[in-house]
């Protein structure tokens, strides 16, 4: 069962995944119990940017994350489950988080409040029922400045065989996210994805889909704009991912854009 915040990621993960217009590098290694990874980035201008981190538990403990960054910054997650079905984690960055997420059968319910400024405490739930809807909902309550309630939305979604919908609220409601997929077969994926205002009733954000190719896997979209994206996934070795990504505005070929990315 999925958090509130992943009831539409099938079709968001299909249209927003895996296309980039950056050159990295990504090498994960275990050292004993711990698991290392160096993340390397090419910047606009050449210059290149890492961050090193790894991962470990001990003693119950998960350290999920633990980072430090090219510009000094550092990053630090860790998990506990302390009973069954509650985990109890911590995300330290710019900010500072305490969650805490709880699961019973087909309900999954989060909370998460800023230690560090104490300026807000933000949860949600969602819950699936035996017909394959899924009903959700957060809601984000303000405690410093003006307070209360500061940001809430809704959210459900459907699945049967190969189809999928998903239909969430934004901006307290004032904005409806529409998305689909349909999987026409084992090789091949369609998504779309939509946004409804009283301003604008139907904007087209993207379509597009997925192609597992003999040579690896393919995606492409067409966004709003005209903006033309498509990018090839492939296993060149074992554990060793490459991901080639082109983006372009239908109506400037001038503006062609590429990344790659290296994952081992």
């Amino acid at each position: 069962m999925p958090k509130f915040a992943d009831i539409a990621k099938g079709p968001n993960d299909l249209l927003n995944e895996d296309y980039t217009t950056k050159v990295s590098l990504k090498c994960k290694k275990a050292a004993g119990p711990v698991a290392v990874t160096l993340e390397t980035n090419r910047g606009s201008g050449g210059a290149l940017s890492s961050k090193i981190g790894g991962k470990f538990a001990y003693a119950g403990l998960s350290f999920d994350k633990g980072q430090l960054t090219a510009d000094g910054g550092s990053v630090l997650e860790t998990s506990l489950v302390p009973a069954s079905g509650v985990k109890v984690s911590f995300k330290g960055n710019k900010g500072a988080d305490l969650g805490i997420d709880y699961t019973k059968g087909s309900l999954v319910a989060t909370g998460k409040l800023d230690v560090k400024d104490m300026s807000k405490f933000s949860t949600s739930a969602c819950m699936g029922l035996s017909s394959g809807v899924t009903l959700g909902g957060d809601a984000t309550y303000a405690m410093s400045g003006k307070t209360g309630i500061s940001a809430f939305n809704v959210g459900a979604s459907y699945s049967s065989g190969p189809l999928f919908a998903s239909v969430t609220s934004a901006s307290k409601m004032s904005q409806f996210n529409v998305g689909m997929s349909y999987k026409v077969n084992s090789d091949l994926t369609i998504a779309s994805s939509s946004t409804h205002t009283s301003e604008k009733p139907c904007e087209v954000v993207a379509v597009g889909g997925a192609y597992k190719a003999p040579f690896g896997d393919i995606k492409a979209k067409v966004g709003n704009g005209g903006i033309i994206s498509a990018c090839l996934i492939k296993e060149v070795a074992p554990k060793v991912t490459v991901t080639a990504s082109g983006t372009v505005a239908a109506s400037d070929l001038s503006s062609f854009k590429y990344g790659v990315g290296i994952v081992m």
